[in-house]
């Protein structure tokens, strides 16, 4: 332990960082705490406190906490950015998507710094560890097409790559805007990582009407047939005709119930 630092903590400090180091805990809980230490209410209190106010646990929400052992140094530890959602949905009702899954992904080269976290419960912008989350809430019926993966041991809740992909089609400004986002689609739909009748399925799904016009008419002047794109098709046979641009100035593509006017920027 650097010398410096133990100088300033106390022995209740110290007996809680050398039981999280050895449990090789990275998020705490204060839970966590009343199981590991017999504190009181107060004592725990004003050991959270402290090693709060020395960088050694940050607050990710109350009473949960990024813990960064001291072997990191003044600066503390990095956390994985996909491990702090997951305390804010015990129960799933969450998944991490949009441009911090087409990272991802490697959907595209841009890096981006924002962890978009869509949920059927709240929305607000959080800065969590020095990370901007933006927690966007959304219908019940966008959750879907979802998959866990594990990191560092934990079960977080993103979108599959299929799943991206539709979002990538509906949230496409990062990536430079709709017609750049399609040329993405093109390319990946062509990987055999890629299932083309799970994406359509799944677009199919996606409440957005447009986007699944939008989808279905890239797919067919891709080549796609008629088979395959059955179940888009038959998810806009009760949709009334509309306008990629707001003009109706154009030619009526019948089957995906779209005026064909101007390119989609």
């Amino acid at each position: 332990m650097n010398n410096k630092i133990r100088e300033r903590l106390g022995k209740k400090e110290i007996d809680v960082i050398s039981r999280l180091s050895y449990e090789k805990k990275r998020i705490v809980t204060k839970e966590d705490l009343d199981v590991f230490f017999n504190f009181s209410d107060n004592t725990r209190n004003k050991v959270v406190y402290r090693l709060k106010q020395k960088g050694i646990l940050s607050p990710i929400k109350k009473g949960v906490y990024v813990f960064s052992p001291l072997e990191y140094g003044e600066q503390g530890a990095a956390i994985n950015e996909m491990l702090v959602p997951p305390q804010f949905f015990p129960q799933g009702s969450y998944y991490i998507g949009y441009s911090t899954i087409f990272n991802y992904y490697n959907l595209t080269d841009q890096l981006f710094q924002v962890i978009y976290v869509l949920n059927t419960a709240f929305q607000k912008k959080r800065k969590i560890c020095g990370i901007q989350y933006n927690f966007l809430r959304v219908p019940e019926n966008r959750m879907y097409g979802l998959e866990k993966i594990k990191i560092e041991g934990q079960e977080v809740v993103i979108s599959s790559l299929e799943r991206t992909l539709v979002d990538l089609a509906y949230f496409n400004k990062p990536v430079g805007g709709l017609k750049v986002a399609l040329e993405i689609l093109e390319k990946e739909l062509k990987k055999e990582r890629c299932d083309i009748r799970k994406f359509i399925r799944f677009s199919a799904k996606f409440p957005v009407i447009k986007i699944r016009k939008t989808i279905g008419v890239a797919l067919e002047e891709r080549g796609y047939s008629d088979e395959i794109l059955a179940p888009l098709i038959r998810s806009l046979e009760n949709t009334a005709i509309s306008s990629f641009t707001g003009s109706f100035k154009g030619k009526l593509n019948k089957k995906w119930k779209i005026i064909i006017n101007a390119p989609q920027e």
